[in-house]
């Protein structure tokens, strides 16, 4: 069991492919299959289930792939502790799709020119999930909202997680009506029943049906893809929507939607407990300048505020 084999076998559960896995690796698909069917007969177990050309993880491979990828990520941290000279090597960072499009376009774009040699490999996924793929090795390091709830809700329960975190970003969260829509002050008084929400795992999602179910009935949930989705749901009149101010602020052409403040949640980088290498070190010094014009920002968990 090397580290080509365990990379091997990350890359085929990504795709779930051996052509594309091949193709991916610049490896013939012979070679990829025999790399897999040796990792199988080492360990004992089928590590996908097999239906034709169809690909999908067992059990035991979904439970090893989280060994395989904290194996893979502490094997490139320790390469990258111990080589001299300028941050070089891959940086994989998750990222809430509001963070990634309003926020991080700066600091990485920053990053890239001061240093060049370092990869950046980004990927995009609500918090929950980001927060599993940073303990399980998946990634390196994440910008997620922690819940409201739940057992990584705070920096006591990252730290019990073997994760680490620091405020990196404060984002104001918007009720996002449609037009004409009277004033509102609380969840009873929104007459749309429907939320326009990411899939389950959004932080602001939970938190929607958090502030909604403090006086109003459950919310009829209508997932969508992407905020431009989300925002043409509650143009058309169906939905409302949480939405952070920064990506409203991207629009070029705001919709005449009505907002009303519900919170103020602020966005975490989060990384493994111990993990520190010069590509991560360069991220945090290229963020500096951004994260200064958002720290002295009073948080509010809930503020009152009229439509605008």
């Amino acid at each position: 069991m090397d580290h080509t084999t365990l990379d091997i076998f990350r890359v085929v559960a990504a795709e779930l492919s051996v052509t594309r896995a091949a193709k991916r690796l610049g490896r013939v698909q012979s070679n990829v299959t025999t790399r897999i069917q040796q990792l199988e007969e080492e360990l004992g177990v089928a590590l996908f289930r097999r239906d034709g050309n169809r690909l999908t993880l067992s059990a035991e491979g979904e439970r090893f792939l989280g060994y395989a990828s904290r194996m893979l990520a502490l094997a490139d941290e320790a390469r990258q502790v111990l080589k001299p000279g300028e941050p070089s090597g891959t940086l994989r960072i998750g990222s809430m799709e509001s963070t990634a499009a309003a926020r991080l376009p700066g600091p990485l774009a920053a990053l890239h020119v001061e240093y060049p040699e370092v990869q950046l490999r980004i990927s995009t996924a609500p918090s929950r999930q980001l927060l599993e793929q940073v303990r399980s090795g998946q990634i390196d390091c994440a910008f997620a909202a922690l819940p409201p709830c739940g057992d990584m809700a705070s920096a006591a329960d990252l730290e019990a997680a073997g994760l680490h975190g620091e405020p990196a970003f404060r984002e104001e969260i918007l009720l996002v009506l449609p037009p004409g829509h009277a004033d509102v002050r609380r969840g009873a008084d929104v007459a749309v029943r429907s939320l326009a929400a990411f899939e389950q795992g959004c932080s602001y999602r939970v938190l929607a049906e958090e502030w909604f179910g403090r006086d109003a009935p459950p919310l009829d949930i209508q997932e969508v893809g992407s905020y431009h989705s989300m925002l043409a749901c509650v143009a058309a009149g169906g939905c409302v929507s949480l939405v952070p101010r920064s990506v409203l602020d991207l629009l070029r052409e705001p919709p005449a939607l009505r907002t009303h403040v519900v919170a103020t949640v602020d966005t975490w980088l989060v990384h493994r407990s111990g993990y520190q290498t010069a590509a991560f070190d360069a991220l945090k010094k290229a963020l500096a300048p951004f994260m200064s014009k958002v720290s002295k920002m009073p948080k509010q968990h809930a503020t009152k505020g009229r439509l605008k």
